[in-house]
């Protein structure tokens, strides 16, 4: 049996920190014979260099790190693939994203704010220049069209272009009366979600945590990474 080491990006958010804590702690009870930890790469710890640094190494796969992201990138190829680099013990799973039981959250998340069915929806995602997380994004994005009736773009809140808000003066560009929906697809509260609710659309949407759904994602990363 290996250690399940959920890794967040970190946020000085309160209620982003408890919706963090409260995913780990639906991790541990739908495991309850596995040990979970947390982690976090950046902002505040425990640090996930710090939590693999504190296992002890064994024969075998002692522990699997789970990116609590919904994309991959430099967070995922760089500072989680640093953390565990030389621990032959010790595994990274790919990020939650893309994946189909993302998108029954959004569309969950869109029906609860009752947005009509034929609005053009703005994925939000946190934003990233590193075009490996774009273009998880961006399949996010497609797998969104294929389930959606109206029209669906992309827009990040921080970092790169479109931004949310452009993103939702360019659909409105189609008419004075498009009605625009921006979609979380971030995990938590926070800053970007906060920016979410400023990008002038006619509904927000809520984060995706916490949800049924992520605690079965990261089960099937950490079991497909080699966890026991």
């Amino acid at each position: 049996m290996s250690i399940l080491i959920g890794c967040a990006h970190g946020t000085r958010d309160t209620d982003g920190q408890a919706t963090i804590r409260q995913i780990v702690e639906d991790i541990r009870a739908a495991m309850p014979h596995h040990e979970v930890r947390e982690a976090y790469v950046d902002v505040h710890g425990p640090f996930v260099a710090d939590v693999v640094e504190g296992i002890a190494p064994v024969d075998g796969t002692s522990a699997v790190v789970v990116p609590l992201l919904l994309a991959g990138g430099y967070h995922v190829y760089h500072d989680i693939a640093k953390a565990v680099e030389g621990r032959e013990d010790v595994a990274s799973a790919p990020a939650l994203g893309p994946d189909q039981r993302l998108i029954d959250i959004v569309l969950e998340r869109v029906a609860a704010a009752g947005v009509p069915e034929t609005a053009t929806l703005i994925l939000a995602a946190a934003g990233s220049s590193d075009p490996r997380s774009q273009a998880d994004t961006e399949q996010a994005a497609e797998m969104l069209r294929a389930r959606w009736g109206g029209p669906v773009r992309i827009g990040y809140a921080a970092g790169i272009h479109p931004t949310v808000a452009d993103a939702v003066v360019d659909a409105r560009a189609y008419g004075e009366d498009e009605v625009v929906a921006v979609a979380s697809f971030l995990l938590a509260p926070g800053v970007f979600q906060k920016r979410l609710g400023e990008s002038g659309a006619d509904y927000v949407t809520a984060p995706l945590a916490p949800h049924p759904n992520l605690v079965s994602i990261v089960m099937d990363r950490y079991r497909d990474a080699g966890g026991g």
